[in-house]
């Protein structure tokens, strides 16, 4: 008989499955406790009965040895029907070889009888976590394929939909066109999503940055040049033009682009002919330009350093790509693609576990922080994170130390000083206690290492702990 459990909105209920009813009713007052929906199963048959009529369940707190059906079997026929299930496995006959065999079969953890509360308490709180961020990264995905489709461009808020939109509707026209944006905020990728969705899908895309390449360079890059033009042409060279024969050129940061290939590149934009270096002919070209700035090429052009008739000649369709923080619910998507994908490539002995998300803690300083240097600099803070994260989960002390002092600040500045005061030493102690326990629990109560994530010894921390009454069972 099931026992009774309290609903949680949208998040299906824990499964605890033993022979023991003592177990059982155990586990079940502790999850009671802690407000979390569960339920029961007494064998493994009933369990595997369950999920073949369709019941689903978050977290399953399964005994391994058991009379016809055991653990093993359990878990592996839950794997194999909802693999964002987490599976605990729990055992008084512990061993190294059932451990692995547990692990390897797809178990979340494996816990030894008898086992303290607090263990299975921190256990099934970062199962949950799990379940939670994989439920929700399947539900983006799903969602992100139903949105848009353009393989490299993540985004579902109104600005980067209507990016989208002009993508879609720009595609196949010959119409030179202008993509403008802030540093970082993708630009390349608009330009190759362009090219993909067009007619000129197979033919070669070829990009060049307009203010990496010296302009007494630049002319040889995009028109090519003949054997002897200058010293050390030693043979004939294409050029990006010529190169990008039915595809595209993307010139990327076009106002770096000094006047004299201004003018020799609206010839190309009028003609569709370009002259190689040294050559006595002209040679026709079949290419789409595409072209990308972040400077204000009007402004450019009221300050005489870019010329009006190239302006008018490249801008003829514009697509603005919006900074990121306009893109607000953006953020979020971002920030978990950037962390799945850049966790996926790190080698497999790197840190010691996979990365499973981030904490709440983390992800609130993350989406507070403006990103001058918009979904470039999301994806370096995020690589950094990952690189020096060592447990399963990121934390605020792998941000770089710009967005924690920010943090500090933003929680120090929403302080307000209540009419009749305030007591500063209860309120410091309040917090001291606060941080200590956060600490203890991201290390499972390693008082050494909770000293080492505060920043202070471990003489320190054991004289707070006494201080504020915090035994071990706290």
């Amino acid at each position: 008989m099931n026992e009774p459990s309290s609903p949680i909105e949208n998040q299906p209920p824990i499964l605890i499955i033993d022979d023991e009813q003592s177990m059982r009713q155990f586990l079940s007052i502790m999850l009671k406790k802690q407000d979390l929906a569960h339920t029961t199963a007494a064998s493994g048959e009933e369990a595997l009965s369950r999920l073949d009529a369709g019941e689903r369940f978050s977290v399953v707190l399964t005994d391994l040895q058991m009379a016809e059906v055991g653990g093993i079997e359990v878990l592996r026929a839950i794997k194999e029907t909802d693999p964002a299930c987490q599976v605990v496995v729990m055992t008084a006959f512990a061993s190294p070889e059932t451990a692995v065999s547990a692990i390897r079969a797809g178990a979340y953890d494996y816990i030894t009888k008898p086992f303290k509360l607090e263990q299975v308490q921190v256990v099934v709180r970062r199962a949950l976590e799990k379940f939670e961020l994989l439920r929700e990264n399947l539900y983006l995905k799903e969602s992100l394929d139903r949105s848009q489709g353009f393989a490299e461009m993540l985004g579902q808020s109104k600005p980067m939909q209507h990016v989208f939109e002009m993508i879609a509707r720009v595609a196949d026209a010959p119409a030179t066109i202008l993509i403008s944006g802030e540093s970082g905020t993708g630009k390349e990728l608009v330009a190759r999503a362009i090219h993909q969705k067009g007619a000129r899908a197979k033919q070669p895309f070829l990009p060049i940055n307009c203010g990496a390449i010296p302009e007494n360079l630049i002319e040889s890059e995009l028109f090519g040049h003949k054997k002897g033009a200058f010293t050390g042409a030693t043979q004939d060279k294409k050029g990006l033009f010529e190169a990008a024969a039915g595809g595209t050129v993307f010139l990327d940061e076009i106002g770096e682009l000094g006047q004299p290939m201004q003018v020799k590149l609206l010839r190309v934009l009028q003609e569709r002919k370009v002259r190689p270096v040294g050559a006595a002919q002209e040679l026709t070209v079949d290419c789409r330009i595409l072209a990308a700035t972040n400077r204000d090429l009007r402004e450019e052009v009221a300050e005489g350093r870019f010329r009006e008739d190239l302006y008018y000649r490249l801008s003829v369709i514009p697509i603005e790509v919006p900074p990121l923080r306009e893109r607000g619910s953006d953020l979020k998507l971002l920030i978990e693609h950037f962390v799945n994908e850049l966790a996926a490539k790190r080698p497999a002995n790197f840190g010691g576990v996979d990365i499973m998300g981030i904490d709440s803690s983390t992800m609130r300083i993350l989406l507070n922080y403006d990103y001058p240097g918009n979904v470039r600099e999301l994806q370096n803070i995020i690589e950094r994170a990952v690189t020096l994260t060592r447990g399963d989960m990121i934390f605020p002390d792998v941000l770089p130390p710009h967005l924690q002092e920010q943090s500090f600040a933003r929680a120090a500045h929403d302080l307000e000083i209540p009419a009749d005061g305030l007591d500063l030493e209860a309120m410091v102690a309040q917090l001291e206690r606060e941080l200590i326990t956060k600490a203890l629990e991201r290390t499972d109560g390693a008082k050494t290492r909770a000293a080492e994530l505060l920043g202070i010894t471990f003489r320190s921390l054991r004289y707070r702990l006494k201080k504020y009454g915090m035994d071990d069972s706290e």
